[in-house]
């Protein structure tokens, strides 16, 4: 049967007898029947049978009139259908291949420099560690959480539970990693305090609209009730202020930003950083090569544009736009072999020494009081699935949004300091999920776990493979180095 005869008339039907179907379309349907059930083998979805009528009647019966469109009589009307056509099923695609497969990331921020930098386009596999199933499966492909004119760009209903299917491994110590914000679930409407942790601006606003406490002398009781108040506050201030911050949204799993940092903690690991070295169960770890921290400079003249270049300094990186020596000292992003290169160059600076990382009550947990600094941190056990920990007041900041929010129990604190979850007395917890610790190789210019703790495994997007196209932020296209071809389809293994 002839396609002209197939479409024919809008009213014929364009059913077929199994004896009309050409032997070319009964490949077809067998190719596409095989790689589909493979497909719902691999994600371990049986309800996706449901479709193998629709896609027998695609390739052989036809009676459902999947190209009705061609039969309108209106050219201009079959122009824009052909059109419509291709772009849903081209989103249908994209939708896909982005779930299960692979999708694009841009390196938003320096936290990884000069591993990966600011302008880094990222080939990001899914199947790597496993696709995660969708948790909420109707959105806009080709969006994250947002439409380009603003607006969710997703439906919360229907929201699925977590769910992996089986990808090629599993995430290994020192891996760069895309995963999802876990500070991300809550955010406020105003755009300028959009990319703001809001947990960190709570505590911030509670804290000074408070006297300062002493905490040295306060039991582990009574400092809880110190950050609890030091929260209600935080929290009564943002909501009192819908103008100035905005309205208070949540966001699920997988509709939070995408990060990507270093995993430097695996599930079960002790981690602890002493001046700046990493220490996994009480073994020193090897500092990625670009690894930097920032130092302080004195200048005594301008850096050259060829020696900002082979320090890898930004624009952004230096004192101010016009590159000028400051009457005093000045704070550079700088990696061991800079900072020794910079050293030697008398003639642009003089006394190049690392800074200390800075502490305060910003870094997690939040609610825990302690003296660690960004580059003085811990000892802190990496929770890791089926282990149990005993719990107490003293440890209980570090683990309890993981009990509370992560894992979906009801904990709470009384007034005499019992811990209850779920309505029971709890002294000990057995984790459902696996975390790990994920950490900037621009160890002093990184917000990254020291600030909002664990990495849940349900928060892993995937490992980026690939650098596929790299430009400079601090120069113009058509001007000489705004595409950075050295960098181009270099693999990201190469960065570690």
């Amino acid at each position: 049967m002839s396609q002209e005869s197939e479409n024919t008339g809008s009213n014929k039907s364009v059913a077929r007898k199994l004896s009309d179907v050409p032997a070319r379309d009964w490949v077809k349907l067998t190719v596409a029947v095989v790689l589909y059930v493979l497909f719902l083998i691999w994600v371990k979805s049986w309800m996706g049978l449901v479709l193998l009528p629709l896609i027998f009647d695609l390739y052989a019966t036809r009676i459902i009139k999947w190209d009705w469109w061609r039969n309108l009589k209106s050219d201009f009307l079959r122009g824009v259908m052909g059109w419509v056509d291709a772009i849903v099923f081209a989103l249908v695609a994209v939708y896909f291949v982005n779930l299960y497969l692979f999708q694009n990331y841009t390196i938003p921020s320096s936290s990884l420099e000069k591993s990966l930098l600011v302008g880094d386009y990222l080939y990001v596999s899914k199947v790597a560690y496993g696709p995660r199933k969708p948790i909420t499966p109707l959105t806009m492909p080709l969006t994250n959480n947002t439409l380009p004119g603003g607006g969710k760009s997703y439906l919360d209903k229907p929201h699925w539970d977590y769910e992996r299917v089986k990808g090629f491994g599993s995430v290994k110590l020192n891996d760069i990693v895309v995963f999802n914000y876990p500070s991300g679930d809550t955010i406020l409407g105003n755009v300028q305090y959009q990319q703001m942790d809001y947990y960190c601006l709570l505590y911030e606003l509670g804290s000074s609209k408070c006297r300062p406490v002493v905490m040295d002398s306060l039991s582990a009781l009574e400092k809880r009730r110190v950050y609890d108040f030091y929260y209600k506050v935080g929290r009564e201030a943002v909501c009192a202020n819908p103008k100035l911050f905005g309205n208070i949204s949540w966001r699920p799993v997988d509709r939070r930003e995408n990060y990507v940092k270093r995993c430097v903690g695996l599930p079960g690991q002790t981690l602890q950083i002493v001046d700046g070295q990493i220490y996994i169960d009480g073994e020193a770890e090897k500092h990625p090569d670009n690894a930097q921290f920032n130092y302080r400079v004195m200048l005594v003249n301008p850096i050259p544009a060829s020696l900002r270049a082979e320090l890898g300094l930004s624009q952004e990186d230096l004192p101010d736009k016009y590159n000028r020596p400051w009457p005093e000292p000045v704070t550079l992003p700088l990696t061991g072999k800079a900072a020794r290169l910079l050293e030697s160059r008398s003639d642009i600076a003089s006394g190049v020494e690392r800074i200390h990382g800075e502490g305060g009550d910003w870094l997690f947990p939040l609610n825990m009081y302690k003296d660690w600094t960004m580059d003085d941190y811990g000892p802190i056990w990496i929770p890791r699935k089926g282990e149990t920990v005993e719990l107490t007041l003293e440890n209980l900041p570090l683990y309890e949004r993981i009990i509370g929010i992560y894992e979906g129990n009801d904990l709470k604190v009384a007034s005499d300091g019992t811990i209850t979850i779920n309505g029971e007395a709890a002294t000990s917890y057995t984790f459902s999920m696996d975390y790990y610790w994920m950490m900037g190789d621009n160890r002093h210019n990184s917000a990254d776990s020291r600030v909002w703790g664990f990495v849940p495994e349900d928060h892993i997007v995937g490992r980026p493979v690939v650098v596929w196209l790299s430009l400079d932020k601090d120069k113009k296209f058509g001007q000489k180095g705004k595409i950075r071809w050295n960098r181009i389809f270099h693999t990201v293994k190469s960065y570690n």
